[in-house]
């Protein structure tokens, strides 16, 4: 069976601001400053949603969860996570592996990637081990650097079987 593999990049950045809580990949990190956003400003996720989105041609988060509607107000990441996955799976695709990194400052959040990884995999249904997240700070320069905000790249690769393929489309 023949396989089409196509690769999806995300970035997302939101502001940090005192007293906010500061979720990434779904995980809560305690710090004096979190992200905001219309959601819960999970950078990472959000970083992960558009690079699925991405390489199923599918626009981006913003198409799929606009931050006018009311409804997302405050919504966790992880539920958008879910929602995304069951748009590309719809189409076919499966997720072979990502890979991100969280660019911030402050706090080092080395001790909560392992967390990350297996709470984003969760939401996603797949193994722990196909979801790589890496961190790094951006030597104090930039937003980042300077403590107002956070940054997350993401790439996916997913897989859509030619036998998929052929099924959809006769449907």
């Amino acid at each position: 069976m023949m396989t089409n593999l196509r690769i999806g990049y995300g970035y997302d950045v939101h502001p940090l601001k005192d007293g906010v809580t500061l979720v990434l990949g779904g995980v809560t990190i305690p710090h004096t400053k979190g992200a905001t956003g219309h959601s819960d400003a999970d950078t990472l996720t959000h970083a992960i949603c558009d690079a699925l989105l991405g390489a199923a041609n599918m626009g981006d988060i913003g198409v799929h969860f606009p931050d006018t509607d009311a409804t997302l107000c405050g919504i966790n990441s992880q539920l958008l996570l879910q929602k995304t996955v069951g748009l590309i799976a719809n189409k076919g695709f499966s997720i072979v592996n990502i890979d991100s990194t969280v660019c911030l400052q402050q706090p080092k959040i080395r001790p909560y990637i392992g967390q990350m990884a297996e709470t984003l995999a969760a939401s996603m249904g797949i193994a722990a081990d196909q979801v790589s997240v890496k961190a790094t700070t951006t030597e104090k320069l930039g937003f980042t650097g300077r403590e107002e905000g956070v940054a997350a790249h993401a790439v996916v690769l997913l897989c859509k079987s030619f036998q998929s393929v052929f099924s959809n489309q006769n449907n």
